[in-house]
């Protein structure tokens, strides 16, 4: 086995580090997963605790078959896809406003036919967006600096992109709308520029805010403001069954893999609060391992981005890594209460839908920028 294990990881082309992180990760995906969804089984399932690990481990697989189609292909010709698969995601994103599958008070999901499956369109979006304004930053080699360079290639993009997810998840709009004004400080967009992308952006808030007075139904409003006051007061059930799960996790070991208890009151252990359960069962010291794999996922990033010889390359493994990382953070700060409740995943770890296979579709995108800037740098 270790044999076969080393001989893998010696064809691996690309950024091994990263390969590794991956691979952890989903190892602490599994385990997590098969650990928060016990209640979900017993509810669904019949008490059958195995269902959701397989299906989890099904999706899992399959995001590795998609990480691994994307990351032999040439990253390149996503540059040449990104203002399709935009527009598609536009399409889409309206489709899902207009007649999306209404859960939790939201329209997210639309159902695929034939296949009969729900498919979050807001994951595509987020892709193609990140790999347009890449694309748009690096077809300017220098400084961008002038009005016709910024404002329709870049700045409208964002602004329709964001504005059609936020009415349903204001949570992914804020993440990705954050994610491209730090790709536009990194390409070197002019500040002025930027700043007037975050007036724009405010504006549309308070946009949506009125629109959201008067039709409740398209706009959460009411949702963002509950969620402002629960984390305030302190007092929301999520965040105080977290804050339980958090203390009897402990400093090193937690209480042990598969015997949480919180999983059987915390809602969405499996998802939103997955990381609450990971400290509850292994403690301070494995959560933290976590969180530093997250972290050094970006700083390998960022020394791959030094040596890349192509702006587009530099600027789409910066753009997915800064949006994963920054979920996964966000998702965090959630669990320990220093931000409001969000509703995003853990990239890679929390239970398996569209997001686990998109997260699995950029990492293949930018292994596929790793693998590239690997082969050239080796000696002929």
């Amino acid at each position: 086995m270790s044999a076969l294990v080393q001989r893998v990881y010696t064809q691996l082309q690309g950024d091994r580090m990263i390969w590794m992180i991956v691979a952890l990760l989903s190892l602490f995906s599994l385990l997590a997963v098969y650990s928060s969804t016990g209640k979900l089984a017993y509810q669904y399932q019949h008490g059958n605790t195995e269902f959701y690990l397989m299906k989890h481990l099904v999706l899992l697989t399959f995001g590795w078959l998609l990480m691994y189609l994307c990351y032999r292909m040439h990253y390149l010709r996503y540059s040449k896809w990104a203002p399709s698969l935009l527009l598609i995601s536009w399409i889409l994103l309206f489709f899902t406003l207009a007649m999306g599958i209404n859960l939790n008070e939201a329209r997210r999901w639309i159902i695929i036919p034939v296949l009969n499956i729900s498919f979050q369109t807001s994951d595509l979006a987020k892709i193609a967006l990140i790999i347009y304004v890449a694309r748009a930053i690096s077809a300017k080699q220098e400084y961008i600096k002038d009005f016709q360079s910024a404002f329709l290639p870049i700045i409208i993009p964002i602004l329709i992109t964001c504005a059609l997810i936020a009415p349903a998840d204001l949570s992914s709009a804020m993440l990705l709308f954050f994610t491209c004004i730090l790709m536009m400080f990194i390409g070197r967009v002019a500040i002025p520029y930027i700043l007037l992308l975050l007036l724009l952006g405010i504006v549309l808030f308070a946009f949506l805010i009125i629109i959201g007075n008067f039709f409740p139904e398209m706009v959460r409003v009411e949702t963002w403001i509950s969620r402002i006051r629960e984390f305030m007061s302190g007092d929301g059930f999520q965040i105080q069954q977290s804050k339980i799960a958090i203390a009897q996790g402990g400093l090193l070991f937690g209480v042990g893999p598969g015997n949480s208890v919180q999983r059987n009151y915390l809602p969405q252990s499996y998802s939103d609060f997955i990381y609450s359960i990971i400290i509850e069962e292994y403690g301070f010291l494995i959560a933290f391992l976590v969180l530093a794999l997250y972290i050094i996922l970006f700083l390998r990033t960022v020394k791959l981005v030094t040596n890349s010889p192509k702006a587009f390359g530099a600027m789409l493994a910066i753009g997915i890594s800064l949006l994963l990382v920054l979920q996964a953070l966000t998702n965090m700060a959630v669990a320990v209460h220093l931000i409001p409740v969000t509703g995003l995943t853990l990239p890679l770890i929390s239970l398996g839908g569209t997001s686990l296979l998109f997260t699995c579709i950029s990492l293949g995108m930018l292994l596929s920028v790793s693998r590239y800037i690997e082969r050239i740098d080796v000696p002929t």
